[in-house]
């Protein structure tokens, strides 16, 4: 679908770029000869997907380990990219957290847990990364992974829905104050793409998307390969007048059924304690593995 080495001479972080979504664009923008900055929480993991797909495809990945929720490291760590690899081109914003819950037993501590990493960790690295841009007189783009609920909000994802949102706004608003220095920002909103993390905390009994494929007006979910595809397209230059866009990618499923988890609204309570001890499990596996 692209040429060999469309993307020769770019640099790109990919932030949350050591599994699912991360990982996969990531591993196109290698291929189409890109340099690759991808970071996480979890060092380790990042370190181990850089090895695999230099193996795989060549080129460069550099893992760097960083918590996007803490400002400062954020900065460190985009004037390390600067200093030792040279300035970024092109920025993905993928980094996320989510999960299903009634909102009247949210926490304070279960809201932020998700908007500090999606609202405020996403506003951290675009800010770090434009501010250098603008300085340095660079163009360069922005995409930023979101959800069609931006649109119409989402009953049980309440904390995602709000910081999706936020980020939908920052993307129109600095793509109208940063689109004179050349920089463009766009977001993607896919539908169901089943990943063992993300789908185990807003999927629970339905990891593999059987529900959304009965939903979806095209009778299945999303892949890897078109959102990749669409990652690619918006940072190819094949047509960089689109700013400020966010382009749905679910198979017409938010203009069927909304896009959202109204229909959880006739779960039990015993429906929602499984759901519960569901997402504890695999928080637990994931902060064994950070460990």
């Amino acid at each position: 679908m692209f040429s060999d080495q469309l993307l020769a001479g770019r640099r790109i972080l990919v932030t949350g770029g050591g599994t699912g979504l991360g990982k996969a664009m990531a591993s196109r923008f290698l291929q189409l000869g890109a340099e690759v900055h991808i970071c996480g929480r979890r060092k380790s993991v990042c370190d181990e997907t850089a090895t695999e797909l230099m193996a795989e495809y060549g080129g460069r990945v550099v893992s760097h380990g960083v918590d996007i929720r803490n400002a400062m490291a954020v900065d460190e760590m985009i004037e390390s990219i600067w200093t030792t690899s040279g300035p970024l081109t092109d920025l993905i914003n993928n980094a996320a957290g989510n999960f299903i819950s009634r909102s009247e037993e949210l926490s304070p501590r279960g809201f932020d847990a998700v908007a500090n990493i999606v609202m405020h960790g996403t506003f951290y690295v675009t800010h770090a990364v434009g501010r250098r841009w603008i300085a340095g007189g660079h163009r360069g783009n922005v995409v930023s992974i979101t959800v069609t609920w931006v649109r119409n909000g989402s009953p049980y994802v309440v904390p995602s829905a709000m910081s999706k949102s936020a980020i939908h706004a920052m993307t129109m608003s600095l793509a109208i104050e940063w689109g004179r220095h050349g920089i463009r920002l766009n977001t993607i909103a896919p539908g169901e793409i089943p990943t063992e993390g993300m789908s185990k905390r807003i999927k629970p009994g339905d990891e593999a998307g059987a529900r959304t494929k009965a939903m979806n007006p095209m009778g299945r979910v999303g892949t890897m390969e078109e959102l990749q595809n669409l990652a690619v397209f918006l940072i190819s230059g094949g047509c960089d007048w689109i700013n400020g866009e966010t382009i749905a990618m679910d198979g017409a499923q938010a203009l069927a059924m909304g896009g959202n988890f109204y229909q959880l609204r006739d779960w039990s309570d015993d429906d929602w304690t499984k759901a519960r001890e569901s997402i504890k499990a695999q928080n637990e596996k994931d902060r064994a593995a950070r460990g």
